[in-house]
């Protein structure tokens, strides 16, 4: 037999391989062949093994194939690699190509400068895994996690409101209906903006509405801290939580007449209660929280610490010649609440008192209407919001806003002149109403 041993794939074709004989140099048989312009080549013990190898090559180069360009290793790493793949889709699903996983692998690490191992081991250590919570559930257990912020510790204040809590939950338990059978991670834009547009909530004002829409993002913060949505969520960009501009509605507030007609009304502790109320502007919440300490601590100021304040800010206000007045006959009072009811619905039983003093003093009663007066009549006898806001203990903006151009000068001087028609006799002390 003649060697070199040229081999096509067909009878009149170009040459795809050659076989080499045995010579001095080389004791078995060589094949070589050109694939993608490099010349390849494999050694053999014998004729038929190289003749059988060379056959099977010329066949593939010769129908176009890539294959015969891997080397061994080359071609049992792609095997490898395929099998990998294989697995990879019957665990998970997922169908990926030789080239596409390369492709993948090749971008992510040029990226990331890591490998990619190393980068993932990273992202999931920083990234929460988010677990599916039925929002019902969610909105029990955010209930009851807050409940313990609702009582006092050490004597001091609470630091929720009971009456707070009980509306917010109120507001979650209809929002929890609105999505029965909904995981929280569920929840879409779309859904949200249906709940904020459909009944029962598209009967509400728009104040309430947006109550509703800040006790959402109360939740949605709630269910991010607990692994129920994703940091990334976005529910907070709907459409339909954007807050709505309420119409203001009215401010009611009593005239210099109507609070000198309760204050003659009043008796013992609801008298004091009525004055500082009207001429020093505290909140109900305040009042009920005053001690005489506060009262008389600081002269001629009423002082609200931080622990009885809404906005937990200490604030001192003025007690005007015609307050100190009225105060006069509860010079002896030191200690104790100014109100003396101790039970836990103070504010209930208070609010019937003060019903009951409307009506024997023939005055309609006005919805936080001495609060209302108080900043009302201050603003019309300072012209200043700042100041206003300073004693009364909320932002310049919402004096502004609420009480600017709602009485004259000359009707604020009457007010702040309310006093005591004579002299009255030092109260004593009553017992506390339980």
């Amino acid at each position: 037999m003649k060697f070199p041993k040229r081999i096509r794939h067909r009878k009149n074709g170009p040459v795809l391989a050659t076989i080499y004989g045995k010579s001095n140099s080389y004791a078995g048989y060589r094949l070589a062949w050109l694939v993608a312009g490099q010349r390849r080549m494999e050694r053999f013990k014998t004729y038929s093994a190289a003749k059988k190898r060379a056959d099977a090559l010329v066949k593939e180069l010769g129908q176009g194939g890539q294959a015969t360009a891997l080397t061994h290793a080359q071609a049992n790493d792609a095997l490898a690699a395929l099998e990998r793949l294989k697995q990879f889709y019957q665990k998970t699903g997922i169908t990926l190509s030789l080239r596409s996983a390369v492709n993948e692998v090749c971008e992510a690490r040029g990226r990331l400068n890591v490998p990619v191992e190393e980068a993932i081991d990273g992202y999931l250590s920083n990234v929460a895994s988010i677990k599916r919570k039925d929002i019902k559930e969610a909105v029990e257990d955010f209930i009851k996690g807050e409940e313990p912020r609702t009582k006092a510790s050490d004597g001091g204040r609470a630091q929720l409101s009971k009456a707070y809590a009980y509306n917010r939950a109120i507001q979650l338990r209809r929002v929890a209906a609105a999505f029965p059978g909904h995981a929280v991670c569920d929840l879409s834009k779309e859904l949200l903006d249906k709940l904020l547009t459909s009944k029962p909530l598209s009967d509400f004002s728009a104040k309430s509405r947006n109550h509703h829409r800040a006790t959402i993002k109360q939740l949605l913060q709630w269910c991010v801290r607990k692994d129920y949505l994703p940091v990334t969520h976005r529910l907070n960009e709907a459409d339909s939580m954007r807050p709505e501009h309420a119409n203001n509605g009215e401010t009611e507030f009593y005239t210099a007449k109507e609070l000198r007609d309760l204050l003659e009304a009043a008796k013992g502790p609801m008298q004091a209660m009525v004055a500082i109320g009207g001429l020093a502007g505290l909140r109900t919440a305040e009042l009920l929280r005053l001690t005489w300490e506060d009262v008389w601590r600081v002269r001629r100021h009423i002082e609200v610490t931080a622990g009885k304040a809404k906005t937990r800010q200490r604030r001192l206000v003025e007690v005007c010649p015609a307050l100190a007045a009225w105060l006069r006959p509860f010079r002896n009072f030191k200690t104790g609440k100014v109100c003396p009811i101790t039970a836990a619905s103070a504010e209930i039983i208070w609010q019937q008192e003060f019903v009951e003093l409307c009506e024997d003093a023939k005055v309609t009663r006005k919805n936080n209407g001495l609060r209302h007066a108080f900043c009302t009549y201050h603003f019309a006898a300072h012209g200043n919001e700042n100041k206003t806001a300073q004693q009364a203990g909320n932002a310049p903006a919402m004096v502004h806003q609420h009480y600017k151009g709602l009485a004259t000068k000359s009707e604020a001087k009457k007010w702040f002149d309310i006093k005591p028609a004579k002299t009255a006799k030092i109260i004593q002390l009553p017992a506390a109403i339980a």
